[in-house]
């Protein structure tokens, strides 16, 4: 916590896995739960965001780690990725891509000074701070857990300033969503009923979902969150084009919470399943099937 904390305040770029286990404290060591979602998203003191993104399969996890790498360096902040036990203990295949298919990973990185810099100088479109290389001639500048000038980096009490930091910490992570992909729905984008899941859940709620369609219930759409915050900008827009919503987690109804937080105006229907153990058909669709009929 302190340590994520304090890379979010000098705004450094770090990756955090998180393989979630049955908890709290040792819990169940060696069984697959969702419950650290609130910890990723709050778990430090202060107004500390950071991006938060979920792997959803075993075949995707490189993917995803590749994309926390990505973020992180492309918007200077912390990037925890969230994976857990049934991911972790499951296996896919999955074709390595060469370098040359991988999406360009740009930087910060600034390697001299330029007329009129200053340490807290920041990139129009994502509001990142250059990175400066420790050593460089001309880029002194103090970094620590302490508040900030806005321009100089000094280290600041000013009552005004610290609010100006706190915003423009927090704006540059709702920026990361020009930088991330839409929320795609899968086999109807409109509908009685849309079923949300998010990290390793997409399996058994795909395979769910895919059921109730072959029985005839073909209002029924998958959409399935690996970006968690933010949140993919068009989420509002989906959740419109459905009459009902049901949030699926191993939890006790965390992301469910998340949502009821940013979008007002819906009614988020909770699944939860907090046994160690992966979602099954049969549960899944006696759900499903009893909010239609």
């Amino acid at each position: 916590s302190e340590a994520l904390g304090l890379a979010m305040m000098i705004e450094m770029p770090l990756v955090v896995v998180n393989v979630q286990r049955g908890g709290p404290s040792t819990g169940l060591p060696t069984k697959t739960e969702q419950s650290d979602l609130l910890q990723a998203m709050y778990g430090r003191n202060g107004e500390s965001p950071v991006i938060v993104i979920a792997a959803g399969t075993p075949a995707n996890c490189f993917d995803f780690a590749y994309e926390a790498c990505r973020l992180t360096l492309e918007h200077m902040t912390p990037v925890i990725l969230l994976s857990d036990g049934y991911i972790a203990n499951g296996s896919a295949p999955w074709r390595i891509r060469t370098v040359e298919e991988m999406p360009e990973i740009k930087n910060h990185i600034l390697e001299e000074a330029y007329d009129e810099w200053h340490p807290y100088d920041r990139d129009d479109k994502t509001l990142a701070r250059k990175w400066a290389i420790p050593g460089t001639p001309d880029l002194e500048h103090r970094v620590g857990g302490l508040e900030k000038n806005k321009v100089t980096g000094n280290v600041s009490y000013v009552p005004e300033n610290h609010e100006y930091m706190i915003k423009i910490r927090a704006e540059k992570i709702r920026k990361v969503q020009e930088n991330i992909p839409l929320l795609k729905t899968e086999f109807t984008d409109e509908g009685e009923l849309l079923v949300i899941g998010w990290g390793g859940t997409y399996g058994s709620l795909h395979s769910a979902v895919k059921q109730m369609n072959e029985l005839g219930y073909k209002n029924v759409g998958y959409a399935h969150f690996n970006y968690l915050n933010p949140l993919p900008k068009n989420t509002e827009d989906v959740f419109q084009r459905f009459k009902k919503i049901v949030v699926c987690e191993l939890n006790n109804g965390q992301f469910a919470t998340v949502l009821r937080s940013q979008f007002k105006g819906f009614e988020f229907e909770q699944f939860n399943k907090i046994q160690g153990l992966p979602f099954n058909n049969s549960e899944l669709t006696t759900k499903f099937k009893e909010m239609i009929d």
